[in-house]
């Protein structure tokens, strides 16, 4: 399908508005839900720098990023469209993926992995060539799915049996599903022989070992924490990043098991992200927000900075090379009245307005 840019406009009118967009980022004003103020004056402030149209169904997931080859994958519908990063362009998709949610990268073996909600399967494909490789069986509506290098497995997180199936990823074959006793949601891995999950319902993290395929550590985040979605991971100090229903951004220590902060963040959160190079945390927001955390001390975050991005807008990927964010959402139809989904409503969006929104440092 079509990929096309949103700036072939007046180049005058767009340079007008991208100005009124960075004066109003650098705002002090600028807020989350909480009335939480952005700091003013820091330097490296992010903003929008760039707006693409992405023809197709509206519905989409998880995007997911192939620094390596500069591809970021763009989840909709059945299918996965292929975007070059550099080249600002489509160059190509992997089809027959019915509903599909996320994409696994396994850059050490040239291959890729998607969770095909609908399909209650895994498809495999060449991330140099992007030609379908083959399939592995999933049990029900897999969701996020992850990729450990250390145990050369994926995992896939089955929401509608809520159970997780392993996957060889060098053989392309599946291991017997594994019980996780709630929903799981998002998913993160160490390096280190450990698979972090978000069980959604239970208000849990689950930890498993890659290698054994056994659940080695419940983590109870009941106190602070209603609806555990989006996870992300700092390697280097093995602190989790995890975003909750309750607009809230929960950290937790990895090793220990600990809650050592929470912090304010907008409505809606389904991904939390880590920069390892900025040392600085994100979590996408359904309220159109983005909000960027830096760390105070030792053990606690503080608000960086809020960029508005687009209503809806709440999963994200981040390009470990130019250190750019990538969002995705659609116009929304202020007429029609928002569905119901979980814990928060959702707006209805406007057909063919479907747009990868780029925001860099």
């Amino acid at each position: 399908m079509a990929f096309r840019s949103l700036r072939n406009a007046h180049t005058v009118v767009s340079f007008a508005i991208a100005s009124v967009a960075i004066v109003g980022l650098l705002s002090p004003v600028g807020s989350i839900a909480n009335g939480a103020a952005v700091p003013s004056g820091d330097e490296g402030h992010y903003h929008i720098i760039d707006r693409q149209h992405v023809d197709g169904e509206l519905k989409w997931d998880y995007l997911s990023m192939d620094g390596d080859r500069r591809h970021l994958f763009i989840t909709h519908g059945d299918r996965v469209e292929v975007y070059d990063v550099d080249q600002k362009k489509m160059i190509g998709a992997i089809l027959d993926t019915p509903g599909v949610h996320g994409v696994a990268v396994a850059s050490d073996l040239d291959r890729g992995f998607t969770s095909n909600g609908k399909g209650n399967s895994v498809t495999i494909f060449a991330l140099s060539t992007l030609k379908i490789i083959g399939t592995a069986a999933t049990e029900k509506k897999p969701d996020g799915i992850v990729y450990d290098a250390l145990s050369k497995r994926v995992f896939a997180m089955n929401g509608g049996s809520d159970s997780m199936t392993p996957i060889d990823a060098s053989a392309g074959k599946s291991f017997a599903a594994i019980a996780l006793g709630g929903k799981p949601e998002f998913l993160a891995v160490d390096g280190k022989g450990h698979l972090f999950v978000n069980l959604e319902d239970k208000n849990q993290i689950v930890v498993i070992d890659t290698k054994n395929l056994e659940i080695i550590q419940r983590i109870d985040l009941s106190a602070t924490c209603d609806e555990p979605a989006g996870l992300s991971i700092d390697l280097a100090t093995q602190r989790l990043f995890v975003g909750c229903h309750n607009q809230k951004m929960v950290v937790v220590d990895g090793k220990s098991g600990k809650v050592m902060d929470s912090v304010p963040i907008g409505s809606g959160s389904d991904a939390t992200a880590f920069d390892a190079t900025a040392r600085l945390a994100f979590s996408s927001n359904d309220d159109g927000t983005l909000n960027i955390f830096s760390a105070r001390d030792a053990t606690h975050y503080q608000l960086k900075q809020t960029v508005n991005t687009m209503r809806g807008a709440r999963t994200m990927a981040i390009d470990p090379v130019s250190h750019k964010i990538y969002v995705l959402s659609a116009e929304t139809d202020p007429t029609m009245k928002p569905t119901q989904k979980k814990s928060a409503s959702r707006p209805r969006f406007v057909p063919n307005t479907l747009t990868l929104v780029t925001v860099s440092p």
